[in-house]
């Protein structure tokens, strides 16, 4: 029988039966009731990344035995597993209690999340590390060094995103590298200023979703239910801005900029995180830094939701699936990457400009060499002077005997009358009809 985890159940499960165990936290269990008056149990039971539901009718031999597990209890669940529409169901199945070392590995987490989750924690404190502004980077190892270890047990969200042991750091990660992504983009962005905002936009969270030490249940803080995490963010970076000037050196007084301009500029990148007042946020976005933090916190909200309706929703038809809140509308299977090492027909793949270039010098380097052979194979034509013809021979007239002639008067002379000369028209005269299009009409239409 395979061991899996919630979230892989969920996503082998379906209308035929898979056999499985899995490990569990119990979250609750609450006696309800059926229509017709009939009580059942409904147990919400969660590990370090997920959690599902399942209902034990009146019948199974487990509901008495359910029904006095104590709160909290560390569980093994195996069985014939399916899923619908409501969730995942359990057919010819039993519990246990986890031992000791059983318990130690499920609070270890998932294998795959837990190296995740570490790498992401790494990636958190580098980047801190690398914060130049020197007010900034204090305040940033003051908040890792006291809070680090209540920061990577606290969820993004008590569901829809990052709702798991850790999820906050994913989130705050994954923020991280959007934002230095985009700097090299907007290279005007204070990154010192963006990093620090990033990590602390959600900090008050500690008090709204946290894990304790030994559990996958958040509780209910009452700083949290009553001021909300906004508020206890930037009551919390104020506390500890303030505790980190009175330790500084003098010399901060003199940098630029302003000490003052700087927590401003922090508190309000916490304040207006939300984008809206609609959202919770007391103040808009009026800052690049600002807006950015925004849209940066809400797109990898969106992606997060997206992957954990791909895994869950059920199919309505091949490549769409059911709606799943908050998102708004009906999946659709994304499009598939083009594989890199595939090859495109010659016939169909255009040619690059280098390519094209090349083959063309190539062609015209052959037609020449052709040309050239052809010249120096071919026999040399044979030009014939044509000789010139011999002058044809005069015939001398005959002589005859002219008889004497008496002078005649002479005529005058008329000069011989010639049509007048045409006067030569310009080559380049325009026709009539262009003459009249040429100018422009001056006069009135009406």
């Amino acid at each position: 029988m395979d061991q899996l985890t919630i979230t892989h159940l969920k996503q082998s499960a379906g209308d035929s039966p898979i056999s499985a165990s899995v490990d569990a936290q119990l979250q609750s269990c609450v006696t309800k009731t059926t229509k017709s008056g009939k009580p059942y149990l409904e147990l919400v039971l969660a590990d370090s990344i997920d959690q599902f539901t399942l209902k034990i009718w009146e019948n199974l031999p487990q509901f008495k035995s359910a029904q006095k597990l104590p709160p909290e209890s560390f569980l093994r669940l195996a069985g014939d597993w399916t899923q619908n529409q409501y969730g995942l169901d359990a057919q010819r199945w039993d519990f246990r209690p986890l031992n000791a070392g059983e318990t130690a590995d499920l609070l270890t987490g998932d294998p795959e999340t837990s190296v995740k989750q570490r790498q992401d924690w790494q990636t958190i404190t580098q980047l801190c590390q690398d914060i130049s502004d020197p007010r900034l980077h204090a305040l940033c190892q003051l908040f890792t060094d006291r809070y680090g270890l209540r920061f990577q047990r606290t969820a993004a969200a008590r569901k829809n995103h990052h709702a798991r042991r850790g999820g906050l750091v994913e989130h705050v990660a994954q923020m991280m590298r959007s934002a230095m992504a985009l700097t090299t983009v907007y290279t005007d962005l204070n990154t010192d200023l963006l990093i620090t905002g990033i990590l602390f936009h959600d900090c008050g969270k500690m008090w709204e979703n946290t894990y304790p030490e030994t559990g996958f249940a958040q509780p209910f803080d009452l700083q949290g239910e009553m001021l909300g995490h906004i508020p206890l963010g930037i009551d919390l970076a104020s506390r500890l801005w303030s505790e980190m000037i009175g330790d500084s050196p003098k010399v901060w007084n003199d940098l630029f900029p302003l000490t003052s301009d700087v927590r401003i500029h922090l508190l309000h990148l916490i304040a207006s995180h939300h984008g809206t007042y609609e959202f919770g946020s007391p103040t808009l976005p009026r800052t690049p830094e600002a807006i950015l933090l925004h849209h940066i916190d809400n797109i990898d909200a969106k992606y997060e939701m997206f992957k954990q309706a791909y895994s869950i929703a059920p199919e309505l038809a091949p490549g769409i699936q059911q709606k799943q809140f908050p998102l708004p509308a009906n999946l659709v299977t994304p499009l598939a990457h083009f594989p890199k090492d595939a090859e495109t027909p010659r016939s169909a793949a255009p040619a690059a400009p280098a390519e094209v270039a090349e083959v063309a010098e190539v062609a015209e380097v052959a037609e020449v060499a052709e040309v050239a052979e052809v010249a120096e194979t071919a026999p040399e034509p044979v030009v014939e002077t044509p000789k010139p013809k011999p002058a044809p021979k005069k015939s001398p007239k005959p002589t005859t005997p002219v008889a004497d002639t008496p002078p005649q008067p002479k005529l005058k002379e008329e000069p011989v009358k010639t049509a007048p000369k045409k006067a030569k028209e310009p080559e380049d005269a325009p026709e009539l009809e262009d003459e009249f299009q040429a100018q422009p009409f001056t006069g009135e239409l009406f």
